[in-house]
């Protein structure tokens, strides 16, 4: 709004400017009007006199006979008031007169009056005449201060006119800038107010829209990948869930599978009804979604009428053990709870898994662990072992602790990164990933110390040494300028204020280099800490790096957050991507999903693509860029 108050100012004075150079003109013609009049009127009196004394000298001109101009003229000359007057004949003094007071120099008259007569008469200045006394500087005063009045109102006038302007003009900066929640609660004073009002009922319109857009693609997601009854992910997710925990090798993490199941659930309906039923059913998954809070990328579903599946990836077999333990005890007592059951209601079986394993025989697996569940009798437990024991996170806390402390101290940490392509097959961007090397030189991967590095409170310090490395190493030996690197950062990492602190400081110190970087966050993290992290995000963005949500479609939420954050780009999960080209409703997702960042500033890209099909469905769709092993595996950066 600075250049319209600085257009304001300028007609403003435009305007002074102008009213003042015509004042000036017309003072400036009055002035020389009444110097012109007030000499033409003395001339004109002169001409009167001459004409007198040629009436007179003509009827006697004798000198005995002067006295007669005693009698008239000197009070003539008195009205006119003279300074001098003579008349000379044949260079004779005529007649002379002076007046009484002495006067300063006045303007001259000489005339030939014929016969040898002549005149020389000298007055006074004709605009000397009167003085200014206090009555004609009262009236000027009080013009003056008429004319100061007058523009001093036409000013506030004006600026208050363009007041309402300035208010319309920053509403439409607001809009243009893509804060239309904040042009909408700033509704100011905007004149033409029917202007404003129009633009404040277009906001408004607009907000209701993208609420309702919002609101369509959860209902197009939910009856997609989540159970009508329960509100649980379907069959449907829990496939395309395994499919991105898994690739042609098999299971790329360590985890387990559970199924657990109600034995005639079916008869206890037809007895108690459908209502209790229900409710059985959603306070076992109340307790089972609080229980499985704590477990990062868990997934639960329901497979069947009576069936439900959970699985929890980053575990050890231990606590694997454990945690099905839980779940039965915490799942039983909300049943005992309610109403009298059989001993035998409720039975869970689980399967570990360890990288490599094939997540068909894992879901077969799971069913045996089940079966034989039943088969011991009363509401029990069991697990399929097939001595699928992960060393490494069988470690416990503190060794892990110890580990990654030497790692950080050491910088053992080794960056990998893996290229984004657009649909030219040139590079978007460079996704940055980690792994950890050990004493005996073998390296660890992300998803093996990232859930232990959470545990430990390490993420941090991690993601810091990963930044350093970018900054400092990776992007000036970078031949390519304007190639971009992502970089994974996690919650404990935004929300850590040394860390934040850390990141202002170091990116106002490299801000030539930080439009070359990225900056992705899971889109489960932004949903539910929207209150806590969009000052940081705020803050990153207005240093010039990116903003990137990645895994977008891992759950079923709404999309409103694109409106709050500064997002520049998303990716979609893999889960979604995984065989898209054979799953219409993973594509009418995508369709659902591009539909709704319509008019946002906002590029999609793709995560695990694996084969031709997906990337040319992917493609069609309308998605940007693609990320996988179709492309390109991570890469070591030397």
């Amino acid at each position: 709004m600075i250049l319209t108050r600085m257009l304001t100012k300028k007609l403003t004075s435009f305007w002074l400017m102008s009213l003042a150079g015509v004042a000036f003109i017309g003072f400036l013609t009055a002035m020389f009007s009444f110097f012109q009049l007030t000499y033409a009127f003395q001339q004109q009196k002169v001409s009167e006199l001459e004409g007198m004394l040629q009436q007179q000298l003509a009827v006697s001109v004798a000198p005995e006979d002067k006295w007669q101009l005693n009698n008239w003229l000197p009070p003539v000359l008195h009205a006119y008031q003279a300074k001098s007057f003579i008349l000379t004949k044949d260079n004779a003094t005529f007649f002379e007169f002076k007046a009484k007071k002495p006067q300063s120099a006045g303007v001259r008259y000489s005339s030939d009056l014929g016969d040898g007569l002549v005149m020389e008469l000298v007055l006074p200045q004709p605009f000397n005449k009167h003085e200014m006394g206090a009555y004609e500087w009262l009236i000027i005063l009080i013009g003056c201060i008429a004319v100061a009045l007058f523009v001093r109102f036409g000013f506030r006038w004006l600026s208050d006119e363009l007041i309402g302007i300035e208010d319309l003009a920053q509403r439409a900066n607001l809009i243009l800038s893509g804060k239309r929640d904040k042009a909408l609660a700033e509704k100011g004073h905007g004149r033409p107010r029917m202007i404003n009002r129009a633009m404040t009922q277009l906001l408004l319109e607009l907000h209701d829209a993208h609420k309702e857009r919002a609101r369509f693609d959860q209902f197009i997601r939910a009856n997609t990948f989540l159970d009508a009854e329960t509100g649980v992910g379907n069959r449907l997710f829990l496939k395309n869930r395994l499919d991105a925990l898994s690739n042609n090798s098999g299971m790329m993490t360590p985890g387990v599978l559970y199924l657990f199941e109600m034995e005639d659930l079916d008869l206890l309906t037809r007895e108690i009804g459908d209502e209790e039923v229900n409710e059985i059913l959603s306070q076992i998954i109340a307790t089972i979604n609080q229980i499985l809070v704590s477990k990062a990328n868990s997934i639960f579903s329901r497979r069947s009428y009576n069936q439900f599946a959970v699985v929890v990836p980053q575990i050890s077999q231990k606590e694997a053990d454990q945690l099905a333990a839980k779940l039965l005890r915490a799942s039983l007592s909300q049943i005992d709870s309610l109403l009298d059951t059989p001993d035998d209601f409720l039975h869970l079986g689980g399967a570990y898994f360890k990288v490599g394993d094939d997540k068909d025989a894992l879901v077969e697996e799971a069913e045996l662990a089940l079966r034989s569940a039943q088969f011991q009798g009363g509401s029990s437990w069991f697990m399929y072992d097939k001595g699928a024991v992960d060393g490494d996170l069988s470690k416990g806390s503190v060794r892990w602790r110890s580990f990654l402390e030497s790692v950080l101290v050491s910088k053992r940490v080794f960056l990998f990164s893996q290229p984004v392509v657009d649909g030219d097959f040139n590079a978007h961007h460079q996704e940055v990933s980690c792994r950890l090397r050990d004493t005996q030189g073998n390296l660890v991967r992300a998803t093996l110390f990232l859930p232990m590095a959470i545990k430990c409170g390490l993420t941090p310090q991690i993601e810091r040494q990963v930044i350093e490395m970018v900054l400092f190493d990776v992007l000036p030996k970078q031949k390519d300028t304007s190639l971009k690197f992502s970089i994974n950062l996690s919650l404990d990492t935004l929300t850590s204020r040394a860390f934040v602190r850390w990141l202002k400081t170091t990116l106002l110190e490299y801000r030539h280099l930080v439009p070359r970087i990225i900056f992705e966050v899971n889109e489960d993290i932004l949903v539910n800490n929207q209150d806590v992290l969009t000052e940081p995000l705020d803050m990153i963005s207005k240093m010039g790096a990116g903003i990137c949500v990645d895994r977008v479609g891992q759950q079923v939420v709404s999309t409103e957050y694109f409106q709050r954050y500064p997002i520049s780009l998303i990716k979609l999960h893999r889960s979604i991507v995984s065989q898209i080209h054979l799953r219409a409703e993973n594509q009418l997702f995508v369709r659902s999903l591009i539909a709704g960042l319509y008019r946002l500033d906002v590029q999609i890209c793709a995560e695990g693509v694996e084969v031709f099909e997906e990337w040319q469905t992917l493609q069609i769709l309308g998605v940007s860029a693609g990320q996988g092993s179709f492309f390109s595996e991570p890469i070591e950066e030397t």
